[in-house]
């Protein structure tokens, strides 16, 4: 009997039996020999205006999609199929619409998540607390955690999430505008914009503010000097998805550029915040153009990575940031991928903590089974570390490559058990032959 339908049948006879193994899929290990080559496939169509991907810790078997007007689905990576009924539609979402979602450390325990959204003038973290059902949010739980005021519609940020330390990060762009006219980049006085947040959310240091809902850690750089508590970081434009590695801790920033240079910014995991990665006198690597770029400031840093732009295979118009590979193909850990919206091109580099050591241009052997990846607005990953591409026209890939097994464990009978629930091609393409509807 095949492995994939071997672990069909183990499903379909005991449900009890899937609970028992499904934890393992965490500890995957290469299946040698393996043919099948790295490519995508695609896991979700006809959606609107999907966003960006996630899900909860431990979750081994859903992966959570955002769509651009507010709603958040969820997809059965055992059925390939999306739940008709939104785990929860986020009201007052207008403009770049919903962005970012992050689910609590405990989310096991206490059902909390928190979503980050363009509201009208102004960007909302709100957390909110699933229902009895864990496929429902409680759509009367929002509590406001911060809001920002916004002087224009874009450079608002697109990412929030937990870091290895568990408080919660939140980048946010300079507010708009050419050239960043109020210099929020370099300014970190009574001034939010253009900085990461880092806050604990488990906290409460404004008792007397309704809306603002979160203590200050102790350890935040500007804590009893000069600069805004809830700065980690500062100096950047529009930071469009950034990322923790799962495995170091290291953390990646892409920042979108003006007129010149993309660029991915690094925080190393042993950090103690303060960073200022140069915005507005810095794009990239060079001294913005014009009349507001000049020299990298004492405390800055430069990007680990940057590209010009244009419409060349390493160019582009505005970064996507992605993330670290720490899935079950083996040869693809440890790069951390990213892509461009407007030159619809995935890349990966390797970063050694201290150099980029490489750099690969995955566009072509990326191009999917079905559908087209274009318009790449996110990167995400499910609960094993599965790579997924997101394309605002609608559509979900995943990143699959040779298939994993559970290792063997004392006194246990041999399964060579693919990653089907998560990772398998086998599974995306049964999903295509499904209720999916197409693009």
């Amino acid at each position: 009997m095949g492995a994939y339908w071997q672990l069909h049948w183990m499903l379909a006879r005991s449900r009890r039996r899937w609970i028992l193994i499904a934890p393992l899929l965490a500890l995957l290990v290469p299946t040698p020999g393996s043919a099948q080559e790295i490519g995508t496939v695609r896991v979700a169509a006809g959606l609107a205006g999907p966003t960006y991907v996630t899900a909860p810790p431990g979750d081994l078997g859903r992966l959570f999609i955002l769509e651009i007007g507010g709603g958040i689905r969820i997809l059965d990576l055992a059925t390939g199929v999306v739940n008709p009924v939104p785990f929860l539609t986020v009201p007052d979402v207008v403009g770049e619409g919903l962005q970012g979602l992050a689910f609590h450390p405990d989310y096991g325990t206490n059902g909390y998540f928190y979503v980050y959204f363009k509201a009208a003038g102004r960007s909302d973290l709100v957390r909110y607390t699933r229902s009895a059902d864990p496929n429902l949010a409680d759509p009367g739980s929002a509590h406001p955690i911060i809001s920002i005021v916004q002087p224009a519609g874009n450079h608002n940020g697109g990412w929030v999430g937990f870091g290895p330390d568990g408080f919660l990060y939140l980048p946010l762009g300079d507010g708009g505008n050419q050239n960043d006219p109020d210099n929020h980049g370099q300014t970190i006085v009574n001034d939010l914009l253009a900085t990461v947040l880092r806050l604990d959310v488990d906290g409460d240091d404004f008792p007397a503010d309704p809306e603002r809902n979160y203590a200050i850690p102790l350890t935040n750089p500007f804590v009893g000097v000069t600069g805004d508590d809830e700065i980690w970081a500062y100096g950047l434009r529009n930071p469009f998805r950034a990322s923790f590695d799962r495995l170091t801790g290291d953390f990646y920033i892409a920042d979108v550029g003006q007129n010149t240079r993309e660029e991915i910014d690094f925080q190393p995991a042993a950090s103690t915040g303060g960073e200022n990665y140069g915005w507005r006198l810095r794009e990239g690597m060079i001294a913005t153009p014009g009349p507001i770029g000049g020299p990298q400031p004492p405390d800055g840093v430069d990007p680990i990575y940057d590209y010009e732009h244009g419409s060349g295979g390493n160019q582009g118009h505005s970064v996507t940031g992605g993330c670290v590979y720490r899935g079950p193909v083996v040869s693809l850990r440890g790069k951390y991928f990213f892509g461009d919206y407007e030159n619809e091109r995935i890349w990966s580099i390797e970063h050694d903590g201290v150099a980029v050591t490489e750099f690969l241009d995955w566009t072509t052997p990326f191009v999917p089974d079905v559908g087209a990846i274009n318009e790449i607005v996110g990167f995400g990953e499910d609960g094993v570390g599965n790579l997924y591409i997101v394309d605002l026209g609608g559509e979900v890939f995943q990143v699959v490559g040779p298939l994993a097994a559970i290792p063997v464990l004392p006194g246990a009978r041999l399964f060579l058990i693919p990653l089907l629930a998560a990772s398998g091609a086998h599974l995306a393409r049964r999903a295509r032959r499904s209720r999916l509807s197409p693009n």
